[in-house]
């Protein structure tokens, strides 16, 4: 049985970010990882390589400490039709769109797909106070 990974994030002006991850499902208990993100931020894209990014380095971490099948719950609509629909990205994000289908594939199995928007913007509003900490520090 797959855990539900869902996934908050947010950007400083440094391009430094953070993603908070809720992990639940066939856990006894749920509980929030916090993840280190980098990214050259590219406004361009409004936001989308910053949502390839933290699903890449959440995915990254979490098959690294060995889970191997995970549903992943995102609030970027755009990231999961882009995954699943296997849409084409705009050029600045082909090689962030093949990293991130890379990372996925590596597990046993993993899905993306749309969260609930409450607790994505909750974890999001967590990173944007981890960033705003550390901004300040």
């Amino acid at each position: 049985m797959a855990l539900r990974a869902t996934i908050g994030f947010a950007f400083g002006e440094s391009d430094e970010g953070v993603a908070y991850v809720r992990l639940w499902g066939s856990l006894e208990a749920e509980y929030v990882q916090r993840i280190p993100v980098s990214l050259r931020v590219r406004p361009a894209l409004l936001g989308r390589d910053g949502a390839y990014a933290a699903l890449l380095a959440v995915a990254t971490a979490l098959r690294k400490q060995g889970l191997r099948a995970l549903d992943f719950e995102v609030a970027d609509e755009a990231l999961v039709r882009d995954l699943t629909d296997h849409r084409p990205v705009p050029e600045a994000l082909g090689v962030p769109y093949v990293l991130l289908g890379c990372e996925l594939n590596r597990f046993k199995a993993a899905s993306v797909r749309l969260g609930d928007a409450a607790t994505c913007r909750d974890l999001s509003a967590r990173a944007r106070a981890d960033i705003s900490i550390h901004v300040a520090a």
